[in-house]
Order: C-alpha cells, then structure tokens, then sequence
C-alpha cells in the first residue's frame, strides 16, 4: 500500500473540528431510521401512528371517550380527541416557553416518566411527538382547555411563533394535530386511505370504552369514506367478526379480561380472544398499551404458555395420552388469536416497538390466562374436546411428516436425486440445518471448506437466477437454477410448496459484498417472497452478512464492512504499530476457508439477517416487489426517480 493511504489527509483528519453537534429534531432529521424505522411506506404510516397513540393513552386513562381521524385531500392527516388538552401555560425549567413548545420540539419531554399522569401509555420515549414535528414541513396544534382555544404551528421542528389564545370554546376539550409529512424526507410518498383506516379500526377494538370516528377525501377501492367504530365487546366481538363465516371448534372464542393489580400488584390488565378453525391458516395479532407487536414478545411467550399447558393438563384429566404430543407449532395452526396487554414502563425493541422485552410480562399473562382457561375447558366439555382432538390430530401430521422427511433425506441421498452441485449435510433431520445458497463455484469451493459438515449445506448457483416477476410462469420449472432450488430444499412452488417439507431449518442467501451480489440476493428473494411465501412468514429465511475488506497490520487482522468503516479505521489506526494492508474482496471466491468461516459462516461470529414482513398491514410489500422486480420499467423509473436522493455510498 502506498503511504499517503495512511498519511492524514484533509479527508481523513479527525479532530475536535470532525465533531459535530446537532440539535436535537436535526438529528431526528438527519437519522429519522433511528426513530421512526425509515423512510419507506411503513415509516411514513408510522408517524400517524404516533400521534393517535397519544389520542388513546388519553382515552385509555379515561380522559376521553372519542377520537377523529382524517385524511385530507392535500395528504395531511387530523388527529382529534377529547380529552384533557396538552398544557400550554409556561414550562417551569423553560419559563419563555410553554409545555406545548417544550413537548412538540424537545426529544424525551412528555407526561409519560413518571406515571402520574397516566397509568399505562403508548408512547413512553417523550419522543413520538417531537419526531413527527420534525419531520412534517407543517404542523399544527390546536388545544382546548379551560374552556379556551390555543394554536401554535410549527415546520420542521421549529415553532412559527408562539402559542396564540384564539378565543373562547366553551363546547370544546382535547388536542387536535394536523400535520404533513415532508417531502424531502420522503419523497412524493401519501398516505393510503386504507392502511390509515385498518390501524384505526384496531385502536377501537383495543379499548372499548372509545369510538372513532374515520373520514377520507381520497378514495381508495371500496373503502368507505367515513365510518365510525366502536366495539363495546371488546377483542372477543372482533375475533367473532373476523370468523364469522367460518367453522370454528368453539362455538364462542376463549375470551377475557384480567387486571394484575389484584393478582400481581401492580397497574395494568391483559385481554384476550382465541379460537380454531379447520378453514384458514392460523394467525395472531398482539398489542402493547394498543400499540401493536407484530414481532410478538414475552406477551405472547406468556399467553401459548397459558394455552399449552392448559390444553396437555385437560387432555391428562381426560386420559388422553397423545396430549402431551402438542406443541406451540401444532397450536398456531388454525390458531386464530388477539392479545392486549396494558402495563405501565414496558420496554420495546427499538422506537418502533414491534416487540414487547418486558420479562415479567411473560409470568403475569401466563398466570392470568392459565386459571380462566383451565376453568373455560372443564366447562365446555363439547368445545374442549374438540379443540384437543383437533391439536392431537395436528401433532400426529406433524410427527409423521417429520418421520417422512428423515427417511426422504436418508433415501435421497443414496438414490443421489438431489442437485448434483449440492453439498448436502451429514444430519438426518432438518432441525438446526443450514443451506447456504452461493453464487458460483469458486465461491462454493471456499464455503466448502468453511462449511460444519454436520450441519451446514451448500448450493453454489451458475449465475443470476431468473427474475420470477419478469418471466412467463411455463418457464419456471424449465429453468436450472430454479429446478436445483426446488430439489435441494425438497419443496414444490406456489400452492404446491409445503413448509413443513423443508429439509433445512435455515436458508442463507450468501452473495458477494457488491452491487451484482445484492442484485442476485433481490433475484432470490423475490423468488422466495412470490413462490414460498410460508418459508419467510415461518422465519426461515437469511441473508449472509460478508466483509468488503480485510485490514491487517503485523499479527492484527480486521474485516470491515464497507468503505466508511475502512475509513474510518485507517484514519485511527487498527492500534497497532506498521503499515496497513488493505484487501477488497472481489468476491466470496477470494477469501479463503479461514475468513469465510470466520466472518460468515460460524455461528458463534457470524452476523445473519433474517428476511421478514411486516405482517401488519396487506398488499404493502408486494405492491412494492411488483413495483421494483415486475415488467414494467416505468415503476422501477418512477421508484428511482422518488428515493435516488436518499442513495448514499453507492458502489458503482
């Protein structure tokens, strides 16, 4: 390497200059990923929701009993409640400035700390807010309280001048917010009327006590434009709803509400609805503070504890042997069930809060649950009975499936029908297995060596597979590398793909550090997402995460990521003494067993992405993949055209 690499240039100076200090909503700003999760459709929806939280923490708190939700024909949306207003007389630490301002544009500044002024909440950051602020290029307020209408308004985070007292509103309470989501933040993105309305509808489900109020001026299929809900039933009347025309196990779902107080000691409650049903595929929906977890958590760990050992106890009061077969998995099929827990200070992973981490919220939903669900059985023998034949019957399929697959596994092996470029594993059965799908064989001879033979698979692929959105449907099972997939995974495609027919408990898509490898990961993505869609909703789906770089210096070896990260440690050294070399992996075929293993493929260091959906909403994702992998180039333009500006270190 040359030394004026390593000599300090103006671009690799660091000092007390390089340090750069952002106000607080810039931040926000700069990084809206770190708080709102992006800048895509889910990130702008996110923000809507956001602001409705803090409508129904006053709802739930019993401030308010309805909320109005509107979205605009200029794509700005108004969130109305009735509760007791957002304090606008002066902050004490900030007496020029009233509780409104401090709230809407200072990040961790809210109600919410210390639980006085609300028992259970949603948003527990002080944080949604001011990042909304921030990232609307127009927002306002308006609060009446004390039988007085206050306005402030604000843009990219900055008040546009002080809250104005606009007159009296004797008839009035609550907070409205009407704001527009930024362009240059987003791009040329909107607001679909019927994403906004599906999350309204199951903030009035989450809390019986309120009714909203919905209304659109833009159309969207057969959305209706204005609506009301309001279920005073509570999850069991929605679940019901959900079922209705379908054949259940149980004539009425399993349903309750249970406060922790009294059992436990502390604030908050769980509810809850489940039921079976024969005709469609189970799925379960769970909320935190009605903030919805569609990663789940230690609720719903809590909650099929609860059921599980509930349903293997009826079945030994009933002499049923095969009972303590059941699994969760033979559970969640045709397992239809709505979680609700509301506690005070739970912890989320992440701003977003799509997964509940609070330990004890585990103990207190399997406690609660447990008791009513014991007493729910012995009281509905028919319904009981039922319900455990039903899950006995699943869990026999699934044992014999797996039966099957072991001797499918063993016989294909030495009938030698698998793809002759697979490297299978030694293991009979596909639990704790890997496939590693490579691209090309000079990047599969060096996984080869990396490999654990006992469980970790490879299949090296001869180019890009063939883009299945772009191709006439004959042509899929006529293509190779589409064909050897098929094989190797011992699975069919579309309605003919069974999960449980898997051979390996993991696919990794493993492709070079660059923009040919992300293209083919794309390729096989979309493959997987239109084929085998189960496979990614079941979570066994990765992608590989290799260096770009290998930096050495003397006995000192370091593998980095991308070029800021190589930057970054050639301008601070790798801490020790000597020239720095630098190695570009071209490809996966140029490092050797050591670094792939090391970097890759061992579990103990390697660094995996598991490939998810964002169960929450319908239709987003596949429009999406439509959009960017379909036939027509003038969406993939249009895409382009939309987010090229929010591009950054594109290796080209």
């Amino acid at each position: 390497m040359s030394k004026d690499l390593l000599a300090p240039t103006a671009a690799q100076s660091y000092d007390a200059s390089s340090i750069e200090v952002l106000e607080p909503l810039e931040a926000v700003r700069m990084r809206p990923g770190m708080y709102i999760g992006g800048i895509d459709e889910r990130a702008y929806h996110h923000m809507a929701a956001e602001i409705l939280d803090n409508a129904m923490d006053e709802a739930v708190a019993g401030h308010a009993n309805r909320i109005e939700v509107e979205l605009n024909a200029d794509g700005s949306v108004l969130i109305r409640d009735n509760g007791r207003g957002i304090p606008v007389d002066p902050h004490p630490k900030f007496p020029d400035k009233s509780a409104l301002e401090v709230i809407l544009c200072t990040l961790h500044a809210g109600g919410k700390f210390n639980g006085d002024a609300y028992e259970t909440s949603g948003g527990l950051n002080g944080v949604g807010s001011s990042v909304v602020n921030a990232l609307s290029d127009i927002l306002r307020v308006e609060v009446a309280r004390n039988r007085e209408l206050y306005v402030q308004e604000f843009s990219r985070g900055k008040p546009l001048g002080p809250v104005e007292k606009i007159g009296p509103a004797p008839n009035r309470r609550g907070t409205t917010v009407i704001f527009h989501p930024d362009p240059e933040i987003f791009g040329h993105q909107t607001f679909r009327p019927s994403r906004l309305m599906k999350m309204v509808r199951s903030k009035a489900y989450l809390f019986s006590g309120v009714e909203i109020r919905w209304k659109s001026a833009l159309p969207d299929g057969d959305m209706p434009q204005e609506a009301t809900f309001h279920y005073p039933g509570g999850l069991a009347e929605y679940l019901s709803d959900q079922l209705a025309k379908e054949s259940t196990y149980a004539e009425k779902p399993f349903a309750g509400k249970v406060g922790f107080r009294e059992k436990f000691g502390v604030p908050g409650s769980v509810e809850w609805a489940v039921n079976w049903t024969p005709m469609r595929d189970g799925f379960i929906s769970s909320y935190t503070n009605t903030v919805p977890t569609p990663e789940g958590g230690t609720h719903e760990a809590g909650f099929w504890a609860a059921i599980l050992k509930g349903i293997r106890a009826y079945g030994e009061r009933v002499k049923n042997r095969k009972a303590d077969q059941i699994t969760r998995e033979d559970m969640l099929t045709g397992g239809c069930a709505l979680i609700s827990i509301f506690i005070r200070e739970p912890q989320f992973v992440g701003q977003t809060k799509d997964r509940l981490a609070t330990e004890e919220a585990a103990k207190w939903v399997e406690n609660a649950v447990r008791d009513h669900f014991d007493t729910w059985l012995a009281a509905d023998p028919k319904s009981a009975g039922a319900i455990l034949d039903f899950l006995v019957l699943r869990a026999e399929e699934r044992l014999k499936r797996r039966a099957e697959k072991e001797t499918q596994r063993k016989s294909a092996t030495r009938k030698l029908r698998l793809p002759g470029k697979l490297v299978d594993c030694s293991a009979s059965n596909r639990a704790g297995t890997e496939l590693f799908i490579v691209e090309g064989d000079s990047a599969g001879g060096s996984a080869k060596g990396a490999r654990e033979r006992n469980f970790q698979a490879l299949l090296p692929l001869r180019g890009k597979v063939l883009n299945v959105l772009g191709a006439a449907s004959n042509k899929l099972g006529d293509n190779a590398e589409i064909r050897d997939i098929c094989e190797a995974l011992g699975v069919g495609m579309g309605a003919k793909f069974r999960v449980d027919d898997l051979r390996y408990d993991k696919i990794i898509i493993m492709t070079d550090a660059d923009v040919d490898g992300a293209h083919i990961a794309s390729l096989l993505m979309t493959f997987f997402f239109t084929q085998m869609r189960p496979l990614i909703d079941k979570g066994h789906l990765y992608l590989a995460c290799p260096p770009l770089y290998r930096l050495t210096q003397g006995a000192k070896r370091l593998y980095v990521a991308d070029d800021a990260e190589k930057e970054e440690w050639l301008a601070k050294g790798l801490g020790g003494k000597g020239k720095i070399d630098v190695q570009r992996f071209k490809g996966l075929g140029e490092m050797d067993a050591k670094d792939l293993k090391d970097t890759t493929m061992n579990p103990a260091s390697r660094k995996l992405i598991r490939v998810s959906i964002d169960e929450d909403e319908s239709g987003s994702t596949g429009d999406l993949v439509e959009r960017l992998m379909g036939k027509k180039p003038e969406l993939r333009f249009q895409f382009i055209q939309e987010n090229a500006r929010f591009a950054e270190e594109l290796d080209v």
